[in-house]
């Protein structure tokens, strides 16, 4: 019998009624094994409205009681990160060491917002004028929603909710439709830790769900990670309608390797950060740029370490990297690697005829290699998002310099070089808004922000950190005069000496 995923609103499942579903699949068999259900409007607004009746409590609820809870929040999500990482790869594919580690990233925004006590710490100035004082307070918006992508079903959605519930909000998920059951387990342990009913909230659906979501007038805030048309359309209608938007795009990562680098630890690198959770990453290393006559010997180092990876499901814990998440996404990071040659690029790995056997009808991908790549090809130009890494060459550091920041991602990128003054120049030069050092995924730990520049990011505010506080509440100012004490009206003594 098929598993039906259903919405989670007011603390309880809540059947669709809209009587459409998506299908969800398992990509290492291609088999349909799970069909979720779509929001209507009127669902949409059911989980809404659930959400702005729990605000009336919640928004005034004490900072013990709401850490107390996500306390035991992170204690069950810590017990039953096996099982969620087990979701995870049945339907988004990634193996399991790789779903495990997103969510131990997860919980690291968990660990966050159990300690955002010293976050929301408000400012006081005495004395400003005579009697008069100032003081700075930051108060949670209401209702607020997240709309998250398939390459990260649990970690993503916990970049938001924590921080947001944390501070007061209630808050409206709607994950990806191609792996949803991770986002309704999370759901399920936030119940579990005493999390008031109608404080957090999962619609599935698509488009429909999305545009209510994005105008309805009592969500104030949206939260969005996906890609960059997608992220240009959410910020645009949602700021539209009056909301504060954070919308994170995608992206073009470049990986420049300086003459100087150990191309040992340059390729160890490059192999793992473009093949790693099959390329589905924003952060991926996509892009590597050699400077000088290291070129070739770093390309036939990344080759042979790419010939080694066993592909297979992710189920399996031999294999290190899965399929991709449908059939679509498969055809369409092929198509990448067919038309390469004709585009000018060398083709060193040809991964688009790879199989398992017994798993012929899994969404398979090898690894693909392109050398050379002219800056002209689509290759180069698109985020892929799959395990496609393109080698760029260049003869000095201006020109690779200038060749990434005329990307218009400006996501992620690193550099390899054992030169601490080429480092230095390269992480202020370089046009991105997180830059490695030596380190080729450069993705901040909880407490400081993740987010891009350019058109990998729209909106004012990075997501998590304390960008991701700031993003949740609003601030405001109090400005206060007491008369002195001593001028208490005729006939009240309040122990003081008269004034008059």
């Amino acid at each position: 019998m098929t598993k039906i995923v259903n919405h989670w609103i007011g603390g309880k499942t809540a059947e669709g009624a809209s009587g459409t579903y998506g299908p969800v699949t398992d990509p290492a068999t291609g088999e349909v094994t799970t069909k979720v259900a779509f929001a209507s409007v009127e669902e949409v607004d059911a989980a809404v409205a659930a959400a702005k009746e729990a605000y009336l409590s919640w928004g005034q609820s004490s900072l013990a009681t709401r850490t107390s809870i996500l306390f035991r929040f992170r204690a069950l999500l810590d017990a039953h990160r096996d099982e969620i990482a087990e979701l995870i790869t049945a339907e988004h594919g990634k193996v399991h060491s790789d779903a495990l580690g997103e969510v131990a990233r997860g919980l690291e925004i968990v660990d966050l917002a159990c300690g955002i006590s010293v976050q929301l710490k408000g400012e006081l100035s005495t004395q400003v004028a005579s009697r008069v004082d100032v003081s700075s307070i930051r108060q949670p918006l209401g209702v607020v929603a997240g709309i998250t992508p398939f390459n990260f079903p649990a970690m993503v959605p916990m970049w938001m909710f924590p921080l947001a519930i944390a501070c007061g909000n209630t808050f409206v998920l709607k994950p990806s439709e191609k792996d949803p059951s991770a986002s309704v387990r999370l759901a399920e342990l936030l119940s579990e830790a005493g999390l008031p009913d109608g404080v957090f909230n999962v619609v599935h659906g698509d488009k429909v769900a999305v545009d209510r979501l994005l105008a309805h007038p009592d969500v104030k805030a949206v939260s969005f990670v996906g890609s960059t048309p997608i992220a240009r359309y959410i910020h645009t209608t949602a700021s539209a309608h009056g909301k504060r938007v954070q919308a994170l795009g995608g992206a073009k990562n470049h990986m420049l390797v300086l003459p100087d680098a150990d191309l040992d630890a340059a390729a160890d690198a490059a192999v793992s950060a473009a093949y790693g959770s099959a390329g589905e990453r924003c952060m991926a290393i996509s892009a590597v740029v050699a400077v000088g006559a290291i070129g070739d010997t770093l390309v036939e180092k990344i080759r042979e370490r790419a010939e080694k990876i066993k592909i297979g499901p992710g189920s399996d814990p031999t294999s290190e990297m899965g399929p991709l998440i449908t059939k679509v996404h498969r055809d369409k990071v092929a198509s990448y690697v067919a038309g390469a040659a004709d585009e000018g690029a060398e083709v060193v790995l040809d991964g688009t005829g790879h199989t398992v056997d017994g798993h012929e009808n899994g969404h398979w991908i090898g690894i693909s290699l392109l050398d050379k790549v002219p800056t002209t090809a689509k290759a180069y130009q698109d985020e892929i998002f799959g395990p496609v890494l393109c080698v760029l060459r260049t003869e000095t550091y201006e020109e690779a310099l200038d060749l990434i920041n005329s990307s218009p991602f400006g996501n992620g990128t690193a550099i390899f070089t054992r030169d601490g003054g080429a480092a230095r120049r390269f992480q202020l030069e370089v046009e991105a808004g997180m830059v490695g050092v030596n380190v080729p995924i450069p993705v901040p730990v909880g407490y400081h922000s993740f987010g891009g520049w350019k058109d990998s990011l729209f909106g004012d505010h990075h997501i998590y950190g304390n960008d991701g506080t700031h993003f949740y509440t609003r601030g405001k100012v109090v400005t206060t005069r007491w008369p002195d004490p001593a001028d208490a009206p005729t006939g009240v003594d309040l122990g003081f000496p008269r004034n008059h």
